[in-house]
Formats: structure tokens, C-alpha cells, sequence
């Protein structure tokens, strides 16, 4: 069947259009120019010519800061939060919304706890407080410190509730009828229907273990601990020529703090770059469908 449009609908169609495509771009660019200004020349960085291509290009910047042992180890202590904090995260998320999901009748003190949890997430003793805790703990250049010091992230926990209120009790009776207990109707039953709102937290879980950087500071008191935020916001290149050969006093004379700082982050983005098209899929994903009949 043909459906006929009137010219309101055409150009409203027409403006969302426009509007998705300037949202898109104001992603995109900023994220362009950061490649662009880590591949051109230091000639053309100092002189503003940059825009929306590389000018003179050169890897000179790339070949420097994967040369760099800070940068290295930094990124290898990143990867290591992200995926021992990721799991920690998600572990304890979860065990905790799966209970605060149910009934007063199947969890009497419900409600309580859920006060305590908003009131944690509303309210912090400080950084002072919460520096004398982790110091006492020897936490302190640990990666456990690292992983830790995020706490339980109370917000994913709310979302992961909301997720497991909104699936048919049916599921759990039917699960109950057939023997089984909370665990296997955690397990077996709500858990393979959660992987959309398991994706979608573990991406945010991700990105804000990959982008903090201030715990980094607190938590670390030598350059081999700091994860990679922290060393990009806290290091500075800096040339030694003493120790250069002249091919290397050539090459160094060629760069620029500017599009060495570019080349950091744009492979900082990386990462998580790669990880979200993988995650993405499931934000749109069908939760229960098909899982209820009648």
C-alpha cells in the first residue's frame, strides 16, 4: 500500500535529517581533527593550517609515543582496570539488582536497602576519607586500588533493577514450578534475557574505568602505576638530545608537543572505539520478545 504524505510530514522528515547529520558531525570532527593534527607536520601545527586534512603528512608523532616506556606501560595498566573493573563491576551489579528486583514478600528489607544505596550514591564521605581508607587498605600503586576505588557504581545498579522489574513474573514462577531456586532463575532464566542491558552497562562500566584519570593521582606515587589518562594529563614529551645520534636530533626537531598530544589521545580513543560497535547492537535488542506466549 502507497501512503500518501502531505508536505508537512516531507519536510519534517527533511529537518530530522538535517538535524541527525550536524549531531553526526559534531561527533565525528572533533575526533577527525585530533587524527589530522597527530599526522602533520610541525610546520603546519605551529602555523594553524590544520583543518580537515593532514598538512605535511608523518607518523613522526606515532613512531615517538609508542617508542615511550611511560606511554606503554600506562596503556597496559589501563587495560587491566578496564577488564578486572568491568568484571568486579558487573559482577556485584548484578548479585545486587537481581535481589532489590523482587517482591517486599521475597526480599522483606527491600526498600531499606535501596534508601542506603541512593544515599550512597546522593552523598560521599570526601577525598580525604576515602584516601585514608584506600592507604590503609595498601592499596596504593595497586591495580586492585585502581579497579576498587570506583566503587559500586549505584546508577547501573538502579538500571539494572528497572531491567529485571520489567521481565513477566511468569518467568520466575514457571521457573519455581519446575524446581529450581533463585540462583537458576537468576542464572538460567534472567540473565540470557538480560544480555542488552548487560551490554549497554558494561560499555558504560568501560568507558568510565578507561577515562578516569583522577584516582590515577591519588592512588599512584610513581609514573609506572599511573593509568593512561592519568600519564597523559600528568607527562609532558620531553626531547633528551644529549642521548640522540643526528638522524634521531633530525627526526626530533620535526615534532610538536601539539600533534604528540593528539597522537596520545586518538590512540587513547582507540579502545573504546573498537569495543562499542560490538556492544551497540544490543542497546536496540528485543528483551522479552517471544519469551511469553498467551
Amino acid at each position: 500500500m502507497v501512503e500518501n504524505r502531505g508536505i508537512g510530514s516531507k519536510i519534517f522528515d527533511v529537518v530530522n535529517v538535517v538535524i541527525l547529520v550536524g549531531i553526526t558531525l559534531l561527533c565525528i570532527l572533533p575526533v577527525w581533527y585530533v587524527l589530522c593534527v597527530s599526522l602533520s607536520s610541525k610546520e603546519a601545527v605551529s602555523a594553524g593550517q590544520v583543518a580537515f586534512w593532514p598538512v605535511g603528512f608523518n607518523i613522526l608523532s606515532y613512531k615517538k609515543i609508542l617508542s615511550e616506556q611511560g606511554f606503554l606501560t600506562s596503556f597496559l595498566v589501563s587495560i587491566k582496570r578496564v577488564v578486572l573493573g568491568t568484571a568486579v563491576s558487573m559482577i556485584c551489579i548484578l548479585l545486587a539488582a537481581y535481589p532489590l528486583s523482587r517482591t517486599k514478600k521475597q526480599f522483606p528489607g527491600r526498600d531499606k536497602v535501596m534508601w542506603i544505596f541512593i544515599f550512597c550514591m546522593l552523598f560521599n564521605g570526601g577525598t580525604v576519607p576515602w584516601y585514608i581508607t584506600m592507604k590503609s587498605y595498601h592499596l596504593m600503586d595497586s591495580i586492585w586500588g585502581l579497579v576498587l576505588g570506583m566503587g559500586l557504581q549505584v546508577f547501573n545498579v538502579i538500571l539494572a533493577v528497572n531491567f529485571f522489574k520489567n521481565l513477566p513474573v511468569e518467568l520466575e514462577e514457571a521457573c519455581f514450578v519446575d524446581g529450581g531456586g533463585p540462583w537458576e532463575c537468576m542464572f538460567f532464566i534472567f540473565l540470557p534475557l538480560a544480555k542488552p542491558m548487560i551490554a549497554t552497562i558494561s560499555l558504560f562500566t568501560i568507558v568510565t574505568y578507561w577515562n578516569e584519570f583522577f584516582q590515577g593521582m591519588v592512588l599512584s606515587t610513581k609514573q609506572s602505576s599511573y593509568p593512561l589518562q592519568t600519564y597523559i594529563q600528568q607527562m609532558v614529551v620531553t626531547l633528551d638530545f644529549s642521548s640522540m645520534n643526528a638522524d634521531q636530533i633530525a627526526q626530533a626537531m620535526k615534532l610538536n608537543n601539539l600533534s604528540l598530544d593528539a597522537a596520545k589521545i586518538f590512540v587513547a580513543m582507540i579502545p573504546v572505539l573498537i569495543v562499542y560497535p560490538f556492544l551497540q547492537k544490543y542497546f536496540v535488542s528485543g528483551i522479552t520478545l517471544g519469551s511469553v506466549k498467551g
